[in-house]
């Protein structure tokens, strides 16, 4: 079950026919393997590992400061562009002879943005580093909203420099949580994922993953959701996220308001035009009082939305409560509020 899970993965993410990977609990534990992976391949050439270091856009996931915590290595996060997408420019700055990995998101979390992977590609290949493109949130999504029409730059295994990629199916795969892919481009580096040893008595233990033992439920439920719903099912439902985020966009300038950056696929923020003083988290308390129960960012201030297909139906509803609320904070004092902190 679990390879024929993988074999759609790659066939999805234009992976080479070697190219293999494995399920995991979620994207942090994904992330995790391919920085493990990516280590112990360094340091079976020879490279002393210990307290190298990860290059990182600003957006990265902190998934990745996990994984360099866990690992013994240091995490260099640098300054996306005036676009909010990493700057290859600066990540290629921020490397020296010790950097083992750089990476991109396609999209990231913050701003729903695909960073300029074939750049990306080319400087790990110049440099000989791992790229990792971090998929978590668009992997089961990106390749059918590419079908539907949106234009999105190379960032899948079509880039030469992509070494591994991680893809939750638990978000747009629409399978239980937890499940996710690592995905590897050949059989050599994925053997770095995996933990081996014998020194006891009761004989020698391989895992691939970070669980010994790994629950089946969400692997046989991610197996049956991509049966169930197969090519057409995804693209239907991107459709409508589609259509949710064309209305949200459409909708934001009638209250001064703008997206930040030109996210394309289901994520995006957005808060007040530049030079406009509206404290767009007295906007968010606001909504959150009305019942619509989202995130925010910060630098700049905005309110992130996370769209799912059911958000067609009531994004009529959100943008008059949302033009509600902001007519609320342009009068109302609201200058004691900060954004929510968020656990877990």
């Amino acid at each position: 079950m679990e390879t024929e899970v993988i074999a759609i993965a790659m066939d999805l993410l234009h992976g080479p026919v070697e190219g293999t990977g494995n399920i995991t609990s979620g994207g942090t534990e994904s992330i995790l393997l391919a920085v493990k992976a990516c280590r112990d391949e360094a340091a079976a050439r020879g490279i002393d590992a210990i307290g190298a270091n990860l290059v990182l856009p600003r957006t990265a996931h902190l998934a990745f400061d996990k994984a360099a915590h866990y690992l013994g290595l240091e995490i260099r996060r640098v300054d996306v562009d005036g676009d909010y997408l990493a700057d290859p420019a600066a990540v290629a700055d921020a490397m020296d002879e010790r950097t083992l990995l750089i990476m991109g998101s396609a999209p990231c979390f913050p701003y729903g943005l695909v960073d300029p992977i074939p750049a990306l590609g080319e400087l790990a290949l110049e440099r000989n580093v791992w790229l990792h493109v971090d998929a978590c949130v668009g992997g089961y999504l990106n390749p059918f909203a590419e079908r539907e029409g949106v234009e999105l730059p190379a960032w899948d295994f079509r880039v030469e420099g992509v070494r591994s990629i991680s893809a939750d199916l638990h978000k747009y795969g629409y399978a239980a949580k937890g499940a996710s892919t690592v995905l590897h481009r050949s059989p050599e580096q994925h053997v770095h994922q995996s933990f081996s040893a014998d020194d006891w008595p009761a004989g020698a233990m391989t895992t691939p993953t970070v669980a010994g033992t790994r629950p089946g439920g969400p692997l046989a439920s991610a197996w049956a959701v991509l049966h169930y719903l197969g090519v057409d099912g995804y693209r239907e439902r991107t459709r409508r996220i589609l259509s949710a985020r064309r209305q949200i966009f459409d909708g934001l300038p009638a209250f001064g308001l703008r997206v930040y950056g030109d996210p394309r696929l289901a994520l995006l923020a957005f808060g007040p035009e530049e030079g406009d003083d509206l404290n767009i988290y007295a906007v968010w308390k606001s909504m959150h009082d009305r019942g619509w129960f989202s995130g925010v960012v910060a630098n700049p201030s905005g309110i992130h939305m996370m769209l799912s297909p059911s958000h067609e139906e009531v994004a009529g509803d959100y943008l008059r409560d949302l033009g509600e609320a902001v007519a609320a904070a342009r009068q109302g004092d609201a200058s004691g509020l900060h954004p929510p902190v968020r656990y877990g």
